[in-house]
């Protein structure tokens, strides 16, 4: 019997089937896929997509996908709930005509909560974890907050610490706070909406929320110390599936009734799962999107240092992983805007020649030109800011004491830049495979055939 409590109610049971579960093979995935098509709903904070993975080969055969949004009206800015299920809803319909969906799983972003009242509602607009207005209650939350030691969670700005959201929430609108019944990490939030099933799981918990203590594998302190357990759905595995699709969905989409509906799990972890169950230590991964996220496999957690924003992540079984992370993608769009161009080896050598180069971002400024770039070329500024990008990822591998080969997942795998810049400053080997550029959604996938 696994350590995990499944809490609800203030009550706290074990999982008879054993939690966390553990890999069978020392590589691949174990046993024939269950499902041929895996719809996966893949919600990011720049996109959001649903894509059909084919589980003989792992690979995306189909997508659809939006750019997502935050709203400013109401007290806060908060995501748009309310234009992503109509998305999921329509992209579901199209997709299960062209691909027969067998199963969906869900993954996303982190550092996002949902509040529920009795009647399984929004009891508040879904907070976008960027609003800095949260910051005013700072003072009071870091005297509750729990230490660096217990939940490996740093002290983070605006709402990149969950519990910082929820006590936000609950001393901005303490009538309307009393009246939540269930908290969900935002993953099981639609899962929830698809299954009808409440539920919690550890990699979005562990994911700098201060909720979780990674190494007792239980909630912290301030969940039980502000009187949150009792409003925590209760706990399940990322592999569980929780339920069939409920009736109004599949009437709304045309899928089966019968189609079970997975848990689901943080985004970065889900591009960590591959690597997870093929039990190869050590080795790191550097999953990029809106954010870098780099994690070691097989590291020790002793001696990160919160003040260099590194952390303690939380794999799907269970596992603590160090993690450091930047908002490396961000940064891409925010130096390139719409354009980028792969660059040519004489435009490599002429940028690095051209004395101009991408900078940190620091008090006064986010991440900046060190002088105008405007007389070098689309390819040119491209291969500068990829250089940028590999020294900060290996300014990360080295904060969590990295090592092994380095798997890189995401738009970056197929930077050639990047990979190779970063192979020269890291001297190690740094590879993509199949999965790479679609790693959140195909890990997502392999939810379906369990550990």
């Amino acid at each position: 019997m696994g350590t995990y409590g499944r809490y609800y109610g203030g009550q706290s049971r074990q999982f008879t089937s054993g939690y966390p579960p553990q890999p069978r093979l020392s590589s691949g995935i174990a046993g024939m896929p269950k499902h041929k098509n895996v719809a996966v709903i893949d919600i990011g904070k720049t996109n959001v997509k649903v894509a059909v993975v084919e589980t003989e080969s792992w690979t995306e055969i189909a997508v659809r996908k939006i750019s997502n949004r935050v709203l400013d009206d109401g007290p806060y800015p908060h995501f748009d709930i309310d234009r992503i299920w109509e998305f999921l809803l329509r992209a579901l319909r199209e997709l299960h005509a062209l691909h027969r969906v067998d199963a969906i799983s869900v993954t996303t972003h982190g550092a996002t909560v949902v509040l529920l009242d009795q009647t399984g509602q929004l009891a508040f607009p879904v907070l976008d974890y960027e609003y800095t207005g949260i910051d005013s209650a700072r003072q009071d939350y870091d005297r509750i907050r729990p230490d660096f030691r217990q939940t490996g969670s740093p002290g983070l700005a605006g709402g990149l610490n969950t519990g910082a959201q929820i006590y936000w929430l609950e001393s901005q609108f303490p009538d309307k706070f009393s009246k939540v019944q269930t908290v969900l990490m935002y993953p099981q939030y639609w899962a929830f909406r698809l299954s009808g099933v409440a539920a919690n799981e550890v990699t979005s918990l562990g994911c700098h929320t201060d909720l979780w203590q990674p190494g007792s594998g239980s909630y912290s302190d301030l969940v039980t110390r502000r009187g949150w357990l009792e409003k925590m759905a209760p706990l399940r595995s990322a592999f569980e599936c929780l339920g069939p699709l409920v009736p109004g969905v599949a009437e709304e989409t045309g899928l089966s009734g019968h189609i079970p509906i997975y848990c689901g799990m943080h985004d970065s972890n889900a591009s960590l799962l591959p690597y997870v169950l093929r039990n190869e230590r050590p080795v790191s991964v550097v999953s990029s999107g809106t954010w870098v996220i780099v994690m070691a496999l097989g590291t020790p957690v002793e001696g990160l240092n919160p003040a260099q924003d590194t952390l303690v992540n939380v794999d799907a079984l269970g596992g603590p992983v160090p993690t450091a992370r930047f908002m490396g993608g961000r940064d891409f769009e925010d130096l390139l805007g719409s354009e980028s161009a792969e660059p040519t080896p004489e435009e490599i050598k002429s940028a690095l020649l051209s004395g101009v180069r991408v900078l940190p971002a620091n008090l006064e400024q986010k991440t900046h030109w060190s002088a105008n770039p405007d007389a070098l070329s689309v390819g040119e500024k491209t291969a500068l800011v990829s250089v940028f990008l590999a020294e900060e990822t290996e300014i990360r591998l080295n904060l969590i004491g990295a090592q092994g080969p380095i798997y890189v997942e995401g738009p970056f795998c197929k930077n050639g830049v990047f990979t190779s810049h970063l192979a020269a400053l890291t001297n190690r080997p740094v590879k993509s495979d199949l999965l790479a550029s679609t790693g959140t959604a195909v890990g997502a996938a392999m939810l379906t055939v369990g550990p």
